[in-house]
């Protein structure tokens, strides 16, 4: 057997460790650690019983650094569930705005929702629903055969096809106008705010010409306005700019009916999700079915999910970003978050995104229909808020030191009182062991 000395590189290893590898089947060494920080340790030496191979210890060394690297990445896991939704949502947008870029001018090839009978005979039965009233959910109507509720559902759906559509449309028209405002599109994320922009500004090259007052934001208009001034772009033929104008029609009457499906599922958001609706308000709830679509997705959603919908992505154009909010959607504007004090509405909105939650579960499995455990749940948010803008409970008043004294000599504390218990277990112990001693000593005197 031959001794061996190997020095080693820095080896990461919990303190007061002493690493036992094994090369082979008949090589052994031990290392023996020199701390020199908590969290990494240098190895002197390791004495090897039989010299190994370099690839034996290569390998095996690359097993050790593997499993404690394995055990570096567990510790170092952070749970931000919001933050990987919102990424998630932001993936997703990327992904629908990535549709490849149309190189045809037919856009009835690709947009055909609006021209289908099922979108038709959908519209039809809303107008013919909103104006009848509301007469079969007076009746308190529920069972899932139930025409009216069959329509509601089937207008979450098709909330979902007009989103989709909307966003063909937009690539449709980007592809079409970036040869005459290419900046536009990264200005102007939002696919109905860029249609609208489109068809306003049309051919028109200097953009103070134009009327763009209660499209934007007056920020946003004023970027618009100086990129336009120095812009690459060339006016569009007819031809291309004729359909660019009946793509962005097309865009904005597919809002428009999107509206319309979702004011007809908002006047019967007390027949289908009573709870929900008792929680967020109709208007909010009929929007969160519109785009999570429908009660049964928006139940099995997590309340993170929930938080961020509706969420638009922002173009902040090098302003600042101390007004930004951002993981906000729908839940962020509605009543009583708005009623919150501005600190503490991103703390009110997760909450009432996590009470919708509960809430789209009740009228998912029909738990409640008289809205009872959605207003519980309301109320329960609206203490709990009342009760974070409580101010802290004042002082105790502290009694006077008697005067003249000197300061005591006693310490408290959970320090203290171990050491008392390892005290008192001490002079247990002795007491014991003299009490032993005492009684040996009686049977030697008694002999």
């Amino acid at each position: 057997m031959l001794a061996t000395s190997l020095a080693l590189a820095s080896l990461p290893v919990s303190s007061d460790q002493q690493r036992l590898i094994s090369f082979g089947p008949r090589v052994t060494g031990v290392l023996f650690l020199c701390l020199n920080s908590s969290t990494c340790s240098q190895v002197s030496f390791v004495t090897v019983l039989d010299p190994p191979s370099k690839s034996a210890i290569m390998a095996t060394l690359a097993d050790s650094f593997l499993a404690d690297l394995e055990d570096l990445s567990d510790e170092e896991i952070l749970d931000e569930e919001v933050a990987e939704a919102a990424e998630e949502a932001a993936d997703a947008d990327e992904e629908m705005a990535e549709v490849p870029i149309l190189k045809f001018d037919d856009l009835d090839s690709v947009a055909k929702l609006q021209k289908s009978q099922r979108f038709h005979d959908i519209m039809k039965k809303v107008d013919e629903a909103m104006a009848n009233g509301t007469e079969s959910s007076s009746k308190g109507l529920v069972a899932e055969d139930d025409p009216e509720y069959q329509l509601i559902v089937e207008c979450n759906a098709l909330s979902v096809d007009i989103d989709n559509e909307i966003t063909i449309i937009h690539n449709f028209i980007r592809d079409k106008y970036r040869a005459k405002f290419p900046e536009l599109e990264s200005l102007v994320l939002h696919p109905i705010d860029y249609s609208r922009l489109v068809k306003q500004i049309g051919n028109e090259m200097d953009l103070t010409l134009v009327d763009l007052e209660g499209l934007l934001p007056s920020a946003t208009i004023m970027v618009v306005s100086v990129t336009a001034s120095t812009t690459s772009g060339k006016p569009l033929s007819e031809e291309n700019l004729q359909k660019t104008i009946e793509a962005c029609d097309r865009a904005l009457a597919l809002d428009e009916a999107k509206k319309k499906v979702l004011e007809f599922v908002e006047s019967r958001m007390g027949y289908i999700a009573p709870n929900l609706s008792a929680v967020v308000g109709s208007t909010v709830a009929a929007k969160l079915m519109g785009v999570a679509g429908g009660l049964a997705a928006l139940s099995k959603m997590p309340a993170c999910n929930v938080q961020i919908l509706g969420a638009k992505k922002k173009n902040l154009a090098g302003f600042s970003t101390a007004t930004a909010l951002p993981h906000t959607g729908f839940v962020f504007h509605t009543e009583i978050v708005q009623s919150t004090p501005p600190p503490l509405r991103m703390k009110a909105c997760r909450l009432v995104a996590g009470k919708s939650t509960l809430a789209a579960r009740v009228d998912f499995t029909r738990g409640d229909l008289s809205a009872k455990i959605g207003q519980e749940l309301r109320e329960d948010i609206r203490k709990k808020i009342e009760k974070w803008q409580e101010p802290p409970p004042p002082k105790q008043p502290k009694p006077l030191p008697v005067p003249d004294s000197d300061p005591k000599k006693k310490r408290g504390g959970r320090r203290l009182r171990k050491m008392k218990e390892r005290g008192w277990i001490r002079r247990g112990l002795w007491n014991a062991w003299a009490g032993w001693q005492w009684q040996v000593a009686s049977v030697d005197r008694s002999k």
